[in-house]
């Protein structure tokens, strides 16, 4: 970006509860550091002022903007380098700010886990976005940053001790423990319904490859773990992981816009480890279940509208003390290109939903505001926006470790 902009970041949906963590984070981290010019925006000026009071102070400016508004977000993308927004489900809220933001060249960060809404921007502006270099990154919290940017990790290790990619890496969930994101489900209950409505949006989900670029949607990896079974890599039996729809996609479509640097027959899927022996075969039943009943639950359904008053709102959240109390622990196993084996890991050290992405999400947009980055742009994944100097963030100031070592 050559013209001088007002802010560097402006966190839209500051009220919102992660947004809120994000603003808390930036000031605590960030608040006197004078070169970093930040500001929080959200439609009621009231609540932006409530929030602040709360997390930071009169030094953050505040901005009023609706959604709904093309002219307020004209003027608000205007104004920054960086839109980092919280507000979701952005099927519903997302897409004019993200038309706004290619407008203005104005880079655009956001927490985005829906599938068919991530495949409607890639369409909408992948091309014009790479025509006036604008950086769209969605993903940039626990879906899907600990796994795409792992991956990239590890291929780095891999690449630089053997010379060549790995040529599979099986990500598992060791262990975790937060609290289930109202947000999240919000999203996933947004992209079933308009899944419903127009079955043609299940070529998208379903398909592994449903976020490469056009023509290039094929490839060696099969559906997502549907089932429990027992892996012999990893001595345990394994269960789906509700997360794995969005981040495999996204990092398959990261190798796909570097022009396959883990190779056009890297493979990649995630799960659940949850040990070996009878107990791990009934915890990995049992969550299974679980997360069929979440996922399969029809809209307006009594089951559904049961899970709706169960599960988180948007907005709700654990406290403080628990998000503290969160963390998580990926594993990635790998098999080199001579078979040889090799384990990679990413940890967090609060809970996933909240408290890690709260600190991931900053980081990115300080990251694009900020950072000397690759010269590519367009809609992309974290990694490959971001790259090494993202990766340096998430270990520095974010919580996160990486890991790697040979077998």
């Amino acid at each position: 970006m050559t013209a001088e902009r007002e802010f560097d970041i402006i966190v839209w949906g500051a009220t919102g509860f992660t947004g809120r963590l994000v603003a808390e984070y930036l000031h605590q981290r960030y608040g006197d550091d004078a070169t970093l010019k930040w500001a929080m925006a959200g439609r009621n000026l009231k609540k932006l002022e409530a929030v602040r009071a709360e997390v930071a102070d009169d030094s953050v400016p505040l901005i009023v903007a609706d959604s709904k508004d093309a002219a307020s977000l004209d003027a608000l993308t205007k104004r920054t380098q960086v839109v980092c927004t919280t507000v979701g489900p952005y099927g519903k809220y997302g897409s004019p700010l993200v038309a706004a933001c290619v407008a203005n060249q104005t880079h655009y960060c956001d927490l985005a886990g829906e599938v068919t809404w991530m495949r409607d921007m890639i369409d909408q502006h992948h091309v014009a976005a790479q025509a006036n270099s604008t950086k769209i990154v969605h993903t940039c919290g626990f879906d899907s940053i600990p796994s795409d940017m792992g991956v990239y990790f590890v291929q780095q290790q891999a690449l630089a001790q053997t010379g060549s990619p790995a040529a599979r890496i099986r990500m598992r969930v060791k262990a975790m423990k937060g609290g289930f994101s109202g947000g999240t489900y919000a999203s996933m209950n947004d992209t079933m319904e308009k899944a419903a409505k127009d079955k043609s949006l299940y070529a998208v989900l379903l398909n592994p490859y449903g976020l490469n670029p056009a023509g290039e949607q094929e490839g060696p990896d099969k559906r997502d773990l549907q089932s429990v079974i027992y892996e012999k890599a990893t001595k345990s039996w394994i269960s789906p992981f509700v997360m794995a729809g969005i981040n495999t996609k996204v990092v398959r479509r990261s190798n796909a816009l570097l022009n396959y640097p883990y190779g056009k027959d890297f493979r990649y899927d995630e799960a659940i480890l949850n040990g070996d022996g009878f107990g791990g075969r009934l915890k990995g039943i049992s969550g299974a279940i679980v997360l069929g009943i979440v996922m399969l639950a029809k809209p307006g359904s009594l089951l559904k509208r049961i899970l709706n008053w169960l599960l988180p709102k948007p907005g709700e959240g654990p406290s403080a003390a628990e998000r503290e109390a969160g963390f998580y622990n990926l594993r990635f196993y790998t098999t080199l290109n001579d078979g040889a084996t090799a384990l990679g890991k990413v940890t967090g050290d609060r809970d996933p939903g909240y408290g890690s992405t709260a600190k991931m999400m900053a980081e990115s947009a300080i990251c694009l505001a900020k950072d000397d980055l690759p010269e590519v742009s367009g809609v992309l994944t974290p990694s490959v926006a971001m790259g090494d100097a993202l990766l340096t963030r998430l270990q520095e100031n974010a919580g996160l470790t990486f890991s790697y070592s040979a077998k």
